[in-house]
This record gives C-alpha cells, structure tokens and sequence, in this order.
C-alpha cells in the first residue's frame, strides 16, 4: 500500500518543474581505457512539491546524475537547470535551491556532535544556529533525536545518521532536497520510519524530494512520479500509478480444476496465445493480455479444450515487476518515453 494513503492523499503543489535536466551524457574511462557510458542522454523534470524516484540497478547512472545536479560532476554534454538557473554557468545561484544527501553519509562529520555538525552546515548556508535555533528543536523532536544534540555522530546508529542528515537539509531551507540511496543499509523498523518522514516532509514543510534508489518498494510506496535508468539510459518517465495501472489492468491468474492443464493441451493454447505461461512455483497460469478483446479467444478455446477454471482475478501487481518487465523488454508502443 502506498504510504501517501496515511497522510489524506498528499497533493502535489503543481507549480511548475522546479529542476530540468536535458540530454545528460557522462562517461568515465576504465583501466583498460576503455570509456563507459554511465550517463546516455537522459532528460526527465521534476515538479515543484512532489517526491519524485530516481529508479535503476546499482550501476544505471543515477549516482552520477545526482552529482551532476549537485555540480560535483560536470557532464559532457545535456544542461540541468535548477529554479530557472543553469548549474553550468549559474553554479552559485543554482545549488541555492538544493541540499543533498549522498549515499554513506559522507556529508556529515563523524568526529562532531549532532549540534556541531548542524551549526557547521548551517553556517555554510550563511545562517547562525541562534537564527535557526527553535526550527531545529522542533525538527529534532520530530525526528526524534533530541536526546543525541551532544553525541558524537561517529557514535550513532546508521539510521540516527540518516535522519540527521536529512534534518540539516530542511534546516538549510531549501526549496528541493536530493536524497542517494537514502535507506540503503537501514533496518526494517528505521526503513518504515523514514518513508514516513519522507512523505511528512512533502505535506510540512512543501519540499521538493529526488530520491535516487535501487529500492522499488520506496519508490512504490512514496513516489508521485518516476524516470527508470538502465545502464545509462531512460527506460520510461511517468507516474507511479500509471505504470502500476498499466500492467495491473492487463495481468491476470488463473487456476484450472486438477490444478494444471496438460502438456498437450498447454502446446495448442500457447501457440495461439504465446503470453499464457505457467508459473510452477504457485501452480498458476498467468496471463499477460496488451488488448483486451484477446481475453474472450482465450476463454472460448479453454472452452473447446474442456479446460475448467476454479477462479480467474487480477493480479496485484508491485513496482519490482513493472521495473523488470519495462527493463527486459521495449515497451514503446505502449508507454511515451
């Protein structure tokens, strides 16, 4: 279930795409020489409010993109505007707009304590910690850390890190907020917490959220839209809800009475209805229909073959399927990409 379900149907301010980012290319040369194409060409904008899911395997690209936009990388070629201002030429005023946390937290100090690190950080945005004192308690009993103001963040739990970190970032008062692999090495318990706050941090304080993950379940679950990167390019960009409809309306599960059709029987189906497959582990057949009319031929030859249905549903889908099916095949024609 998607978490923005908790918090009344979150909206989206919808005020307009607050980053840009255009024709993106980065390659790295390994140590044989060879280049790597980490970034190819990928464009996708995020909207101003929303959360919005930076999705691939380890090794898509999505770190790099995240750099760029941070201006710690500089691309080859392609343009990233932040509110309006190229972070190529406008670096200065385009990083005013964001704050970033990357994956390890290594935009913390270990030998600092929480308040320290804070004040440091803040500092570095031009502000006191007396000017932003009472904001930061609050955030700090909201996250639930105030009782570690004096300890040493070399000495918190990876999940107490992360939560401060992403507290400096709303301290900051920026209006988007880039998270890199933000639950990586997270406990259960901590994951949950921190999709909350996620979420929480979008109805409070009208932030603008990029996560970039290998997590489907986070971008599931939080997200409002998404763009897919698969080694080094765009697979898809759209919303969360469309893609899980897109597959929720066209998948379904059968169970036949004995519990399997015979082999001879399966051979004829298949070769008139080649996306009718088996899947043994749950002694089901699953049917992938991309029209719907083909759905009744299928019923009116399980009917000649005397093939009896105990029940036929939709199946629920989740975002790891959608992910895998759109990576391993070219779904184009269907999907605007």
């Amino acid at each position: 279930m998607r978490i923005s379900f908790y918090f009344n149907q979150r909206e989206v301010l919808g005020l307009g795409s607050i980053i840009e980012v255009k024709k993106l290319k980065k390659s790295f040369v390994r140590k044989g020489g060879k280049p790597i194409n980490a970034v190819d060409d990928i464009s996708f904008s995020v909207q101003e409010g929303e959360i919005f899911g930076l999705l691939g395997p380890n090794g898509a690209g999505k770190s790099s993109v995240i750099r760029m936009m941070c201006g710690l990388l500089t691309p080859e070629q392609g343009d990233i505007r932040i509110c309006g201002h190229q972070v190529k030429n406008n670096r200065r005023k385009s990083l005013r707009h964001i704050s970033a946390v990357l994956e390890g937290n290594r935009n913390l100090y270990w030998r600092m304590t929480v308040k320290e690190n804070i004040a440091y950080f803040v500092g570095n945005r031009g502000y006191s910690y007396r000017q932003i004192q009472s904001d930061v308690d609050r955030l700090m009993k909201q996250f639930k850390i105030e009782h570690k103001e004096d300890e040493l963040v070399g000495n918190l739990s990876r999940g107490m890190q992360q939560k401060l970190a992403i507290l400096i970032s709303l301290a900051i008062g920026t209006e988007a907020i880039l998270l890199d692999e933000p639950t990586l090495g997270l406990d259960v318990e901590t994951t949950e917490e921190l999709k909350r706050i996620l979420v929480q941090i979008c109805m409070d304080f009208k932030k603008t959220i990029i996560v970039s993950t290998h997590d489907m379940k986070l971008v599931e679950e939080i997200c409002d839209r998404v763009v897919i990167v698969n080694q080094g390019k765009k697979v898809v960009e759209d919303s969360v809800e469309n893609l899980l409809d897109l597959f929720r309306t066209k998948t379904y599960q059968m169970r036949v009475k004995g519990g399997k059709i015979s082999e001879e029987v399966f051979d004829r189906i298949q070769s008139r209805f080649p996306w009718v497959r088996f899947d043994a582990e749950n002694r089901v057949y699953l049917v992938n229909i991309k029209e719907g009319e083909m759905f009744f031929p299928l019923m009116e030859v399980l009917k000649e073959e005397s093939v009896s249905l105990e029940s036929i549903e939709t199946v629920t889908v989740d975002f790891e399927r959608v992910y895998t099916t759109l990576c391993e095949r070219n779904f184009k024609d269907v999907i605007h990409v």
